[in-house]
């Protein structure tokens, strides 16, 4: 049975797939972009509390700290680039870059996870089935970030530039609080 405590912290986790697929939407949808996000998200946000627990308290602890690091600075650049671009001339003829393509994709991914990484080992000491866990852990960020993507869409077909520039500006605010926390 799937407890509400499992739930709340899939919620948890899921918020800053979420916060980031807002961002990435901002730059339109397409069918491979979504499923890129939603599926990367979600993939990891499943693997990360397995990964947690096989790494142990102490290992969990220090890649969490460094992930943190890690995470901030690549939700800083990819952020960055969104909010240049959006202030940018669109008729330059350079397509803009993809977040839902290579290496960009690999940061958001692991970046939006590294909490999972920690609640892992919490998750094990709990007590509950883990690979459910997980799967309900993944399932819920692959529905945020789903989420978060037409609603980033939407707010972009509403304000244009703006809204890219704002998912830019928000992937950097995720970055700073990455930093302080």
């Amino acid at each position: 049975m799937i407890s509400v405590e499992l739930l709340v912290i899939a919620v948890a986790l899921g918020c800053d797939a979420f916060s980031v697929a807002l961002g990435v939407g901002s730059q339109g949808l397409s069918g491979r972009r979504i499923f890129r996000l939603t599926w990367h998200f979600g993939l990891f946000q499943f693997l990360m509390p397995l990964l947690g627990l096989a790494l142990g308290a102490m290992t969990a602890q220090t890649a969490g700290t460094a992930g943190s690091w890690v995470a901030a600075a690549a939700l800083a650049v990819i952020g960055f680039r969104m909010a240049r671009g959006a202030l940018g001339p669109r008729d330059c003829g350079r397509p803009r870059r993809d977040p839902t393509r290579g290496w960009s994709l690999v940061m958001l991914s692991f970046s939006t996870s590294v909490d999972a990484l920690v609640a892992g080992f919490s998750l094990g000491l709990l007590g509950v089935n883990l690979l459910l866990a997980c799967a309900i852990i993944g399932l819920t960020a692959g529905l945020m970030t789903l989420a978060g993507m037409v609603l980033g869409a939407g707010a972009a077909r509403g304000l244009g530039r703006w809204a890219e520039f704002a998912g830019g500006v928000v992937l950097m605010g995720l970055a700073v609080a990455f930093v302080v926390s």
